[in-house]
């Protein structure tokens, strides 16, 4: 997937959830980062840092495989 500043966005539970990412920290992932639209603000690399909800919540990189259109 193709993505740029701006693009509203979803994590795959799938491809999150055995990545090299969650290995690395609390597999226990919060349900907004699949269930709620995520704005992708930034772009490092094979990254895309991502700003969810309308809550306070943290931004987090992810790799773009790991992210698909919000529909």
């Amino acid at each position: 997937m193709a993505v740029k500043k701006g693009d509203i966005v979803r994590a795959v539970r799938e491809k999150l959830e055995n990545s090299v990412e969650a290995k690395a920290s609390d597999t226990r992932f919060p349900s907004y980062l699949f269930d709620s639209k995520g704005e992708i603000v930034d772009l490092k690399g094979d990254y895309a840092l991502v700003k969810f909800g309308k809550v306070p919540t943290p931004n987090i990189w992810l790799r773009v495989d790991q992210l698909e259109e919000f529909k």
